[in-house]
């Protein structure tokens, strides 16, 4: 039944996946377990066809090929659980036939094709969404795959391409944008990002991938170089926050591509503080799936990228997020280099300076939160060093204080009182962690974001299983199936 993720096909002998069958011995779940990770991903794709039990894996192992999205939902499952890019060959699957326009990273780096290439994604992610096979045909990229196309961000662009209208097919028609309704747009792209600090990135995905479809439209029109370039920036910053919002909710392949073409749509704005935030995204979604070394790298082109353009604030977002690389490293003399040298830019940031939008979450609570994460990250790296576990913990709790104060980033709240919570775990204080981890489920329940519901849910099994004797750690634990059962279907 293709309801259930099964075979394409018939074969005359199916022979045991022997390759996935390493992968789940050594992931630790059961068969039922898998089957529940699969259907919670699916539904978060809008894929709510898909029904697995503890047979279908079962056939799976024994060599049945399953259908998409199924070997795209095993990937991701498997890469986020050993920190690495698992591809579907290498669970031993078939993959689904990929064309050049949804598939990959290496794009060229041209006005009309970067156009073009946006508005059949962004178009095909809103009929797939429909029809519930969200980004089935997309793979992660990593490594020198994803790095060396990345670097020619820096390399120049011909004279005369940037901001070629794409649409060369079609009869020259007056521009229809009015000035007025140009900064409309570049408002109703602030209003979206705030909507997402406050609710998540599964609310108003769906809205943020249709404007910036509409947009692309626009971008197909005769305008003048100024219009062109602030058309492109509006797009780079839709594109980015597609990618952003479809991160949050566990849509790795989806968001990625979206990274990658929001960096060649600021390319084309010429905006490279706007590219140098747009990579610091796919840093942060690198660190996420255990990717540490890409993330690095990543930065290091941000800030190299940007180093003559960037604000004070926009520079120390970017040592932060460096810091939280080489934490993920264990390099702990450079983290803590990192950390210094992000709170001393961000100390050189003027009352009243003007900044982009895009830049305005990183405040001092945000400071705090990627520092403390960086030291937090550092003591786990460390074999749960006491030392660094120390050290994120006033940083954590200064943040803590300073988004409670922050009723617009509801999101960032839960995801450092969760922080906060595997700080105490690390200092072995189980109460501590239960009444941090209880403050955030109303925040996990509120906001559409699988970030905070599957870190809230790792930390309380973590204490759970350390500390099932002690009274709080039940109690949450109950609370928590509750207050935020796992098939609770996340929107798209």
């Amino acid at each position: 039944m293709a309801g259930n993720g099964g075979t394409g096909g018939t074969d005359a002998v199916k022979r045991p996946n022997a390759q996935l069958g390493s992968w789940f011995m050594r992931s630790g779940w059961s068969k039922g377990e898998l089957a529940r990770q699969v259907n919670r991903r699916a539904r978060q794709m809008g894929a709510h066809h898909i029904s697995t039990d503890t047979s279908r894996v079962r056939r799976w192992l024994d060599g049945e090929q399953p259908r998409e999205p199924i070997p795209r939902i095993l990937s991701e499952l498997f890469s986020e659980r050993f920190g690495c890019v698992v591809g579907i060959e290498e669970l031993g699957l078939r993959t689904a036939h990929q064309s050049p326009s949804t598939s990959g990273v290496d794009l060229p780096w041209a006005g009309p094709q970067t156009v073009s290439l946006i508005s059949e994604f962004s178009r095909s992610d809103l009929m797939l969404a429909r029809r519930g096979f969200l980004g089935t045909s997309l793979a992660l990229a990593a490594g020198p795959t994803l790095i060396e196309p990345m670097q020619r961000w820096l390399v120049p662009v011909p004279a005369g391409q940037g901001g070629a209208p794409a649409g060369q097919d079609r009869a020259p028609r007056p521009a229809r944008l009015s000035r007025p309704e140009l900064e409309l747009l570049e408002s109703t792209t602030a209003m979206f990002r705030q909507w997402d600090a406050q609710c998540g990135g599964g609310l108003r995905r769906k809205a943020v991938v249709g404007q910036l479809h509409e947009v692309t439209d626009l971008l197909q029109e005769p305008h003048s170089d100024e219009i062109s370039r602030r058309l492109f920036k509006v797009a780079a910053e839709l594109a980015e926050l597609a990618g952003w919002m479809s991160y949050d909710i566990g849509l790795q392949p989806t968001a990625q591509k979206y990274f990658v073409l929001a960096l060649h749509a600021a390319k084309e704005a010429g905006d490279r503080p706007l590219g140098s935030y747009i990579l610091s995204s796919m840093s942060r979604q690198m660190i996420h799936l255990g990717r540490s070394e890409d993330a690095l790298e990543l930065i290091h082109l941000a800030q190299y990228g940007s180093r003559e353009t960037a604000t004070p604030r926009t520079q120390a977002m970017l040592y932060a997020m460096e810091a939280r690389a080489y934490a993920g490293m264990g390099q702990p003399s450079k983290v803590k280099r990192a950390v210094r040298m992000a709170e001393d830019t961000f100390g050189d940031a003027l009352p009243g300076e003007p900044e982009p939008d895009w830049i305005r979450f990183f405040s001092e609570a945000e400071l705090n939160a990627e520092n403390a994460h960086s030291y937090r990250d550092l003591a786990y790296v460390a074999g749960r060093s006491p030392t660094y576990a120390s050290l994120a913990e006033p940083v954590m709790q200064r943040a803590v204080e300073l988004f409670g104060k922050d009723p617009e980033h509801q999101r960032s709240y839960a995801l450092n009182l969760i922080g906060m919570a595997t700080v105490h775990l690390l200092q072995k204080e189980p109460e501590a962690c239960a009444a941090m981890a209880q403050r955030a489920i109303p925040f996990a329940k509120q906001v559409r974001s699988e970030r905070v519901n599957t870190r809230l849910r790792k930390t309380v099994d973590t204490a759970a299983r350390e500390y099932s004797g002690v009274a709080e750690v039940r109690r949450l634990s109950e609370e928590l199936a509750r207050q935020l059962p796992d098939h609770a279907a996340e929107a798209v």
